[in-house]
């Protein structure tokens, strides 16, 4: 079967489940696990012969075995099992659950994924589709999963003006499906980028820092990554199911190209014994952040900054809120330019984003050293806001709609810029 046809066939099994009530992310979760240990049972097999760390019993030769009710309940047993396992394996299985109420549905699953060798499929192919079921889960409104997808376009114009080089570790504090990572990931392995062994195996095991707090999210992006080629299959995950406000950083990084969570409160919700809920502000008392403040995105934004070793780079999306509200805001902006090369801000239009009528922005910025210094000279502004107008599907955002930026931006040498129509250059006076 050529490859067209197989995501053809891929995409009309999801159609055929929706009938059913089941959803783009169901359809998605449950065929993240069954690819799994199909892609976990080929590696098992010659030439391979990988020890993938999955139990006897509940690997995918002891389901393809299996039809009806007795397929269900071992379905059931196994996604148990393994999410109690160390490693990838227990990440990608934590709290997993059975979507496909139909027995027999669930078997024409496992035998279309067991009819393909999926490891003879190129990285791009398997990727792109899994890629593919992200969007059009991200597209679905009532899943809500939009909050955790950033426009492709954007990812790959930030990171072609990032310009990220081998070697060098990448994060990311709210990674959502992993699209920055995989963005970075195309640039380093671009046409005419020749990488070494050591060099593709940092890329593979060492370059990439996540870490997404929703489950099912952080289990999409392990597999997304997993897919393209980063990660190994019986390794330790990339990306931790963990807040990465709650504590400073373990280890600096190169860079950080990041869409944190758009909704201006932290909270949490608590429940008392009657039951009712009542969501109470989230406070991060953390020693290294200028200001102590509820604002979730000012919070991400002083924890990008602890992230960075002293020259690290950061490309950021941030709401207006940030860049122009007082009180806490205009406490970390004053400390963001002192301590930072704040030199770029992309204005975005709005439409781009699932978060309806966001207006929002990408701030880049360089760390430098704490010598007292002001270190933000002047902010270049590139304005893609005024009388651009873009909707999630008639008009969407392209990469072409944000190439004359890229070449504003001149990543070759920033240093060397020449102000346009939209784009212009604002001088820091400090007003101390």
């Amino acid at each position: 079967m050529n490859t067209s046809t197989l995501v053809q066939k891929v995409w009309n099994f999801c159609h055929t489940l929706r009938d059913d009530g089941v959803g783009y992310g169901d359809y998605l979760e449950q065929l993240t696990y069954l690819l799994f240990l199909k892609l976990a049972h080929e590696y098992a097999q010659a030439p391979y012969h990988r020890d993938t760390q999955i139990p006897p019993g509940f690997d995918w030769a002891s389901l393809r075995g299996k039809t009806g009710e007795p397929l269900e309940a071992h379905y059931l047993a196994t996604l148990h099992r393994l999410g109690n396992e160390p490693g990838m394996l227990g990440a990608i299985f934590f709290k997993a659950q059975n979507k496909i109420q139909d027995p027999a549905k669930l078997s024409r699953l496992v035998q279309m994924i067991d009819a393909e060798n999926w490891i003879s499929l190129d990285t791009d192919t398997k990727g792109d589709l899994y890629e593919g079921l992200l969007q059009k889960n991200a597209e679905d409104t009532k899943s809500g999963a939009g909050q955790y997808f950033t426009p492709r376009a954007l990812i790959e114009a930030m990171v072609a003006c990032v310009r990220p080089e081998p070697m060098k570790t990448i994060a990311d504090p709210a990674c959502g499906t992993g699209g920055f990572f995989l963005g970075a990931y195309n640039w380093l392995t671009r046409p005419g980028a020749q990488l070494n062994k050591a060099q593709k195996e940092f890329l593979r095991d060492q370059t990439f820092h996540g870490n997404e707090i929703v489950p099912n999210t952080r289990r999409m992006c392990l597999m997304n990554l997993f897919l393209h080629s980063i990660g190994e299959l019986d390794g330790e995950p990339l990306v931790a199911r963990s807040d990465a406000l709650i504590t400073e950083p373990r280890a600096k990084v190169d860079y950080v190209l990041a869409n944190p969570p758009f909704g201006k409160k932290s909270s949490m919700t608590i429940t008392n014994e009657e039951g009712e809920e009542d969501r109470d502000a989230l406070i991060y008392e953390r020693q290294d952040f200028w200001e102590t403040t509820s604002n979730k995105q000012l919070n991400f934004l002083q924890h990008i900054v602890s992230m960075l070793k002293l020259d690290g780079k950061a490309a950021v999306v941030l709401p207006d809120n940030v860049l122009f509200e007082g009180g806490a805001g205009e406490k970390i902006r004053r400390k963001l330019l002192e301590n930072c090369d704040v030199h770029t801000v992309l204005r975005l239009p709005t439409g781009i984003f699932y978060a309806q009528g966001v207006k929002a922005n990408v701030v880049f910025f360089d760390a430098k050293p704490k010598d007292g210094q002001i270190h933000t000279k002047g902010v270049w502004f590139y304005d893609l806001r005024t009388n651009k107008h873009f909707t999630l599907k008639t008009r969407t955002l392209k990469l072409d709609d944000l190439r004359d930026f890229i070449t504003c931006y001149n990543p070759e040498n920033r240093h060397e810029r020449v102000a346009t129509e939209r784009f212009k250059f604002f001088s820091c006076i400090d007003k101390k």
